[in-house]
């Protein structure tokens, strides 16, 4: 039986959960370390809660290293005795530095959920459902100093259909990773996969997701908002504030559809014409329909159901984007 092929995984997010899956029931795997970032404060107790990759990992009988900086000579020697082959990142969080990037005798390999050289950073889900994109993929790719720069041994390509919600898009993308990430690992130790370099004069960078960045301004065209509610779900959230008799209520629109034929203003509501339907003015003279929404502090509920508790009151939307907190 040939040697197995020895990786140390690193990860945080859902997208790693996969992956992590797949390579530790791989026959031809021995994972000899996993590590993800700390356990923060989630929840309204504020609780020590762990990353998703580390439950996963957890739930695999695994116990992954809680680590608060890959970069510490510490955490460099101990890997160093750990003798990897490949150290696999993906969703990680924190930044490589050289000398984790340049360890004698392993290979550091990223998983990024773009095809690359597009969206490079933070936020290449959130980005491709926003941008309205036909596809996008997962690119396995040789870390260096720079962001996202390094070269790329295998690309995997997902069709889009633009109902895709991130939070389901990046689970889709870590089973595609996972598909191949055996293959294409041994391929990348063995020398049988060549890195290819990107073609700088198409990359695109973007930047980290914050909450600011999901307010709603009902002056911008409907496709821009709908794309919002799917980028944004489930984090930050697109959000708008709705005025009632009651006073001003925040709302995060969970799921939306785009109305042709009505001639409203940015804002404007149609529950008077159409009574149990929430149906607002955007800003090309479209209109969304807006099917599910969670008020501040409830759960997710239907347009009828939040229509129902305001007792036959229409709700008046503003045209301004709500402030974050």
């Amino acid at each position: 039986m040939s040697e197995r092929l020895k990786i140390y995984f690193l990860g945080s997010g859902d997208i790693a959960i996969p992956v992590l899956r797949r390579l530790a029931t791989a026959a031809g795997i021995e994972l000899v370390g996993v590590g993800t970032q700390i356990d923060r404060p989630a929840g309204r107790r504020q609780r020590p809660t762990p990353t998703p990759l580390g439950a996963a990992a957890l739930e695999l009988g695994l116990y992954p290293e809680r680590i608060p900086d890959v970069n510490t000579p510490e955490f460099v020697h101990s890997l160093r005795e750990r003798h990897p082959q490949i150290l696999l990142v993906v969703s990680f969080g924190q930044l490589l530095k050289r000398e984790l990037l340049e360890l004698p005798g392993c290979i550091c390999v990223n998983v990024h959920a773009s095809l690359l050289p597009l969206y490079r950073g933070a936020s290449p889900i959130e980005q491709c459902i926003l941008n309205g994109d036909d596809r996008t993929g997962v690119c396995f790719m040789r870390m260096v100093a720079a962001l996202d720069a390094g070269p790329v041994y295998a690309v995997f390509e997902q069709l889009l259909n633009h109902r895709e919600f991130a939070g389901e898009l990046e689970w889709q993308l870590g089973e595609l990773a996972a598909e191949h990430a055996e293959e294409v690992l041994n391929g990348i130790a063995s020398g049988a996969l060549i890195a290819c370099p990107q073609d700088e004069s198409r990359r695109i960078i973007c930047r980290k997701i914050r909450k600011p960045d999901g307010c709603v301004d009902w002056n911008y065209p409907a496709r821009r908002i709908e794309a919002m509610v799917r980028a944004y779900t489930p984090w930050p959230g697109a959000r708008c504030e709705a005025v009632t008799s009651r006073g001003p209520c925040t709302l995060t629109l969970r799921r939306v559809a785009i109305i042709d034929g009505l001639d409203l203003a940015p804002g404007e509501v149609a529950s008077a014409r159409l009574p149990r339907r929430l149906i607002v003015g955007c800003g090309d003279r479209r209109a969304l329909e807006i099917l599910e929404l969670a008020p501040a502090g409830s759960r997710t509920m239907n347009a009828a159901g939040f229509l129902n508790g305001l007792r036959g009151e229409s709700p008046k939307f503003t045209q301004s984007p709500v402030t974050a907190p």
